[in-house]
């Protein structure tokens, strides 16, 4: 992907009096900024041809251009006005520092280890309560009193709605007011758990595990984000699994919300194998990209080893299990998506989110990469630059990739991680033993999907290419 990067900042030419504008040196830093913004957009942007302000010829001269870019308050404001509508791109997005841009991109963040969901209360379109997924290993959570399956309804004690509920949970410090999950009604139980956020890197390898039943071996994979810096340990879980000689995989994507196209492909070169070098996935990007690129160059394929040189230790499945609910996004969608014209994807619950879309970082440097960055600012982007489809050409999922086996979780009985007392593995096991005839009963109280502790992050449901 690199090389493909260096053919285009090669080849590709920005509009010649845009060029000769040189920063605009003598103007305001905003200037500066405003001017990487435009010229970033208008090469790799996806949806170019349907923002009439990024088009080559929307500029008579370099002084309409420079009053253009100069008429906006701050970059955020310039860069969402060149952005098409909301509910086309509703991930594309910009930091004023790249460090903590890079950071999350590895898994890396201020966080104080609750892994939690909002959703609305019944009958209510401003409340909103929260319910505990996971508590992350060695965080400030995992020392107190807070588990999977707790309920919180405000923080501070100040009730949780759709309009504060950023603010509140944005705080590096507070404490969490708990409920009881009372047949349905979130009634405060009167205790309390405080919290601290710390600079905490998350291993997205959260449990990998093999359940027996009878004569077959079940490998069991919780995994919750597609960090390139955990190649390795998701490469362990896999040798892990070879040596117990596992005969099936269910593979947990429930809350992972994307990451690194690169190690997408690779944790599907793990489920399988067989196809190394065949077609894993298809990248789509704008006709400006489209007309220069080597078609090789945007094709992910099936591989056999690490971004670091490493064998992949790889499992040849011909069917795979996968957990899913709407927050499973992006790279998980374009595992499930990429095995589908090669093996069995049998996914249980619930449909997915529906991100077919990916971005690169672009910095404020003559190639737009890392490499002599512009001094003066800590400006980057993220902007959507492609679509992805698989081997079959299918992308079109903004809806969601449907469940197999439609399974929501029940807030109520949720059991434990790994275990199984969880319905969903409980489910993907009865598959397993049943070849397919299960029955499922599905949650008396079903709450509304609003938020989660993923999606509240400037870059938390993201795919992207490094």
């Amino acid at each position: 992907m690199k090389k493909f990067i260096a053919i285009v900042l090669g080849l590709l030419l920005i509009t010649s009096f845009v060029n000769c504008s040189e920063d605009f040196d003598d103007n305001p830093r905003s200037t500066s900024v405003n001017d990487f913004i435009w010229k970033g957009l208008n090469q790799y942007y996806y949806w170019l041809e349907d923002s009439a302000d990024l088009a080559d010829n929307r500029f008579a001269n370099t002084q309409d251009y420079q009053n253009f870019i100069n008429s906006f308050g701050t970059p955020e404001a310039f860069f969402n006005h060149l952005l098409v509508a909301p509910e086309i791109d509703r991930y594309s997005v910009i930091f004023s520092d790249y460090t903590a841009l890079e950071q999350a991109l590895s898994g890396t963040q201020k966080n104080n280890g609750v892994d939690y969901e909002l959703r609305l209360k019944n009958g209510s379109t401003t409340e909103v309560f929260g319910w505990v997924r996971y508590i992350l290993p060695n965080s400030d959570a995992a020392s107190k009193p807070i588990a999977r399956g707790n309920i919180f309804y405000a923080v501070n004690g100040i009730s949780l709605t759709t309009s504060n509920f950023r603010s509140l949970l944005g705080q590096d410090n507070y404490t969490l007011n708990m409920a009881d999950f009372d047949s349905g009604s979130i009634t405060p139980n009167g205790l309390s758990v405080s919290l601290t956020k710390t600079t905490f890197s998350e291993n997205p390898v959260y449990v990998r595990k093999v359940i027996t039943q009878g004569s077959q071996k079940v490998g069991y994979l919780m995994y919750n984000g597609f960090y390139g810096a955990y190649e390795t340990e998701l490469n362990n879980a896999f040798a892990f699994f070879q040596g117990e000689g596992i005969t099936h995989l269910v593979l947990d994507l429930r809350y992972n919300s994307g990451g690194s196209v690169n190690t997408a492909t690779r944790l599907a070169s793990m489920i399988t194998g067989q196809f190394n070098t065949q077609v894993f996935a298809k990248q789509q990007w704008n006709y400006k990209l489209e007309s220069i690129f080597n078609p090789e160059q945007l094709l992910n394929r099936f591989t056999a080893t690490l971004n670091n040189g490493s064998s992949i230790n790889h499992l040849n499945l011909d069917k795979v299990y996968v957990l899913t609910t709407k927050r499973s996004a992006s790279a998980s969608e374009l595992v499930i998506n990429g095995l589908k014209p090669y093996i069995d994807v049998i996914q249980i619950g619930d449909a997915t989110a529906g991100k077919n879309v990916g971005s690169i970082t672009v910095y404020d440097s003559p190639t737009f990469r890392k490499q002599n960055v512009n001094p003066r600012h800590k400006y980057a982007m993220q902007p959507i630059v492609l679509k992805i489809a698989n081997n079959d050409n299918f992308s079109d999922y903004t809806n969601g990739l449907p469940a197999t086996v439609e399974q929501l979780e029940d807030i109520g009985n949720l059991g434990v991680i790994g275990e199984t007392s969880d319905p969903l593995l409980n489910t993907a096991l009865n598959y397993i033993q049943t070849n397919g005839r299960i029955r499922i009963l599905q949650p008396d109280k079903i709450f509304q999907h609003f938020e989660d502790s993923k999606s509240m992050r400037l870059f938390g449901t993201e795919m992207y290419l490094e």
